[in-house]
């Protein structure tokens, strides 16, 4: 059978808990397919079931005890969309069920104690059943449907057309879940699982009406295609699905509590990197044997912690760490220290200001010693952007929709928020142009500007590849000429983004204010060893840029052969 293909290569093909919804999605069409478990030539033929079940109806129509619906058109070949079993028979679910035929009851009619079903009792996906009201402890005002035990409870209503349970007891419903059970013999726990297949979720998808709160129409309803088994057959599907799915869910739990750990696992032994550098006093044999054995934590399980997008970014952000720190690269001596870089600095602005090619900007206050969040190695020094560069916001008066004037015969970029938090580090493209009226009210900045977002997207960050203006939901920094390197600042940034993030109120629009990039702490090393930190950096980071496209490789790979055996291919041909 069809289960065979299914859990042959299960470790391999399973890997994440969305696999897991596909393979039990597979499972239900499996068997209404009538390929998961074998047929028995001696079952009463699903042919017979159906004249009986529209017999049932018939009667209860002509004597009055149900609502006539009216016939059903006969099922063409081109509504077919896959064969059945040769003792299996296709027929519309209101030929066979009571869809759309329920009591509807008032307050006044319901007792005490009755349970009262709502769409949100019952989880979307598994169907699972999450509580149970009853009147008395829970008031209700509307209409309600009426339904006993062995009904089966369908939602009608749209996101929640896979929201199917089996009554355990009488009890009544919202109107947006429908009760139905077959006339004559079809199990009740087989009918949820033919309501709950996929073609059948794509069927009532694509069926709905209605624009806030699009439902099924019940003629629609009605009119769905049915597989009808034998009901022998039923009851041996629904054993089988039940034992199947109780492996699906337990596999389910293990890789969700696996996923939810992985990342905060990936965390602590990437943190050991940095953790390694920051070994207690000692002997510097203990010093070593600390370090070695903080990267061993890594190096050990480096394949398992570097086969998901989520820690390899982790790792990239550690490596971003260990570069502000100094901890990347080795330091040279004979390097120019930091401090007489930022006095070579602070002169070329005092020149800047005389020459009034800049204006004067007030100078943060000393960082004191209590102040230094880690130890910086000997040569770094401790300042703020605005003693490095310059550091402003950008400039524009009017959002597009209010001065279509701005950008009339536009021919110079404009980039916004959006563009920065989507550049990928290097912003390339841009959202529109400014024309010369635009310009006169902005500003143009210059290509290798960093630029650092201070609103909706709090601290997100791209460098300009070309000369471009930006609003003032953007700052610009350009750092002098002397420390040769933009990149170094960004990833300082970037490493501070959860503390910048902190900053922002919580209101439906955050944003910073400049004066919070003014006082950010920045680890100034010698211009030469920026060098060595981004050319270092680079290479890394470029390596698990590789990682990620292998994980995404892989993933595509064992995606298209878990689609092969959940279509019923030969897992054999597809493996990677």
């Amino acid at each position: 059978m069809q289960t065979d293909l299914l859990f042959e290569r299960f470790d391999d093909l399973l890997a994440t808990p969305d696999d897991v919804r596909h393979l039990e999605a597979a499972i239900l069409q499996l068997a209404v397919q009538g390929k998961l478990v074998p047929q028995d030539l001696d079952d009463e033929p699903a042919v017979v079931l159906l004249e009986r079940n529209v017999a049932k109806r018939k009667s209860l129509e002509e004597n009055g005890e149900i609502k006539p619906f009216g016939e059903l058109s006969p099922i063409s070949p081109d509504e077919i969309l896959y064969d059945l079993p040769e003792n299996w028979v296709w027929c519309r679910l209101g030929e066979v069920t009571t869809y759309g035929i329920s009591d509807k009851v008032g307050v006044d009619q319901v007792e005490v104690g009755t349970w009262v079903l709502d769409l949100k009792d019952i989880e979307k996906t598994t169907s699972r059943l999450l509580c149970k009201k009853r009147v008395g402890e829970y008031d209700f005002k509307s209409t309600k449907s009426r339904f006993f035990r062995g009904d089966v409870l369908y939602g009608k209503l749209r996101p929640y057309l896979d929201k199917v349970i089996v009554a355990d007891e009488d009890g009544v419903c919202t109107t947006e879940i429908i009760p139905l059970h077959g006339y004559v013999d079809i199990d009740p726990y087989f009918l949820r699982l033919c309501l709950k297949r996929p073609d059948f979720i794509a069927y009532a998808n694509g069926n709905t009406y209605g624009m806030n709160l699009p439902r099924l129409n019940t003629q629609d309803a009605r009119m769905a295609l049915l597989p009808l088994a034998p009901l022998a057959e039923q009851k041996r599907i629904v054993a089988a699905v039940d034992a199947l799915l109780a492996q699906t869910r337990a596999l389910a739990a293990g890789l969700e509590q696996a996923d939810t750990a992985l990342i905060p696992a990936a965390q602590a032994a990437f943190q050991a990197l940095p953790d390694a550098f920051r070994a207690p006093a000692g002997t510097e044999d203990a010093r070593h044997a600390w370090q070695r054995a903080a990267w061993q934590r890594v190096a050990d399980h480096f394949d398992a912690l570097t086969n998901d997008p989520r820690t390899i970014a982790a790792l990239k952000q550690t490596i971003l760490q260990l570069a502000v720190e100094g901890k990347l690269v080795p330091q040279n001596s004979e390097d120019e220290p930091a401090r007489v870089l930022l006095e070579r600095i602070e002169a070329e602005q005092a020149h800047a200001v005389s020459e009034e090619q800049a204006k004067k900007s007030k100078r943060p206050p000393p960082i004191s010693e209590q102040e230094q969040p880690y130890k910086i190695p000997e040569g770094w020094v401790w300042t703020h952007l605005p003693e490095i560069g310059e550091l402003a916001r950008g400039k524009s008066r009017h959002r597009p929709r209010n001065a279509p004037e701005l950008y009339e015969n536009g021919k110079y970029p404009f980039i916004q928020t959006g563009d920065v938090a989507q550049s990928g580090g290097k912003i390339t493209s841009y959202t529109t142009m400014y024309g010369d009226v635009g310009l006169a009210q902005s500003r143009m900045w210059k290509k290798g500007t960093l630029c650092i977002t201070i609103a909706a997207n709090i601290a997100e960050t791209g460098i300009l590849q070309f000369d471009a203006c930006f609003p003032d939901s953007v700052v610009g920094f350009v750092p002098s000429e002397l420390v040769g390197s933009v990149e170094y600042f960004q990833y300082l940034i970037q490493v501070a983004k959860n503390q910048l993030e902190a900053y922002a109120p919580a209101t439906a629009q955050k944003n910073i204010n400049l004066g919070i990039l003014q006082n950010l702490l920045i680890p100034l090393p010698p211009a030469n060893e920026i060098k060595r930190i981004v050319a270092k950096v680079e290479g890394l980071l470029a390596l698990c840029d590789a990682l990620a496209a292998g994980v995404v490789q892989a993933e595509a790979v064992r995606a298209r052969v878990l689609g092969a055996v959940l279509n019923g291919e030969s897992p054999a041909t597809n493996r990677p």
